[in-house]
């Protein structure tokens, strides 16, 4: 029964935290701060709005519930399940986040890990579809990045 617990805790409820943990990140210590938040931001919208969707519009593959005609412990539409949306965006952020700050990207990084294993358990996503999600994530991290120092709207060696 606690495992149920968790396993909705961790895939379902975590998002929110998360994204209220990167509220505080953006308001504490130092301006930097704010620019990483809304990089990370950024990076997150590409990978879960962009890239995700466009692999979905053409790849609809069925999840787990459907196949084995079971029940999933949360509530989700049928099909679209690679990649998952939650990994895409919550490794985003944390590849993001990791690049300024190892010890906010570590935890981000350990919390998306988290939420993707618990979509498993909840019988709503694929393991492929969480390391999928989870790669366009990073990749999307990795775009931002690179176009931000490119325009020149971040120095070089910038640390926080």
């Amino acid at each position: 029964m606690i495992y149920n617990y968790l396993i909705l805790f961790f895939g379902e409820y975590l998002a929110w935290i998360l994204g209220a943990a990167l509220i505080f990140f953006a308001f504490s210590q130092n301006r930097k701060n704010f620019r990483v938040a809304i990089e990370a931001l950024f990076a997150g919208i590409l990978s879960r709005l962009v890239f995700t969707e466009i692999i979905r519009y053409f790849y609809d593959k069925p999840r787990p519930f459907e196949v084995d005609e079971s029940v999933s412990l949360i509530l989700h539409e049928i099909g679209r399940s690679f990649p998952s949306g939650h990994a895409a965006f919550f490794f985003a952020v944390a590849a993001t986040l990791f690049i300024y700050n190892r010890r906010w990207g570590i935890v981000f990084f350990i919390a998306a890990i988290a939420m993707g294993i618990a979509r498993v358990l909840a019988n709503i996503h694929w393991p492929i579809d969480i390391l999928g999600g989870a790669v366009i994530g990073i990749l999307s991290s990795a775009i931002v990045w690179k176009v931000m120092h490119k325009r020149g709207l971040t120095r070089r060696g910038e640390s926080i």
